[in-house]
């Protein structure tokens, strides 16, 4: 039984090529984390929409979604080699830098990069 599912825009390169290491370190380690990806569909039972999934990194713990460096901070914590940036994006000076970063800068460019890419499809299939 999964301990944490963690949901993510597998479309994104970036983000695809990030969380197959955690997948790795999840295998390797034998550890309870699931992992479901954006174009898996079936988002609904998470609550999350397409959109919502596809503009934040996201977890599920015991039924409590948590999106953002502070679901980072949860998948870190499962992985041993991982645990110390758990520890350090909690810290109460690097917390608020942290979240600023992730919210204001990465996860909005990210997202436009996935808008992109999600335009291209779609003029590629009317062309």
């Amino acid at each position: 039984m999964e301990d944490i599912t963690v949901i993510y825009n597998d479309t994104c390169p970036i983000c695809a090529r990030e969380v197959a290491g955690y997948k790795r370190a999840a295998r390797r380690d034998a550890l309870p984390v699931a992992f479901r990806g954006l174009s898996e569909g079936d988002l609904a039972r998470y609550g999350l929409t397409t959109r919502d999934a596809a503009r934040r990194f996201h977890v599920m713990e015991d039924g409590r979604l948590v999106d953002g460096i502070d679901a980072f901070a949860l998948l870190w914590d499962r992985i041993p080699r991982l645990r110390w940036l758990a520890r350090l994006v909690r810290l109460p000076v690097v917390a608020p830098v942290a979240r600023v970063l992730y919210d204001h800068a990465a996860a909005p460019a990210l997202y436009a990069l996935h808008r992109r890419r999600v335009r291209r499809g779609a003029a590629r299939r009317i062309a």
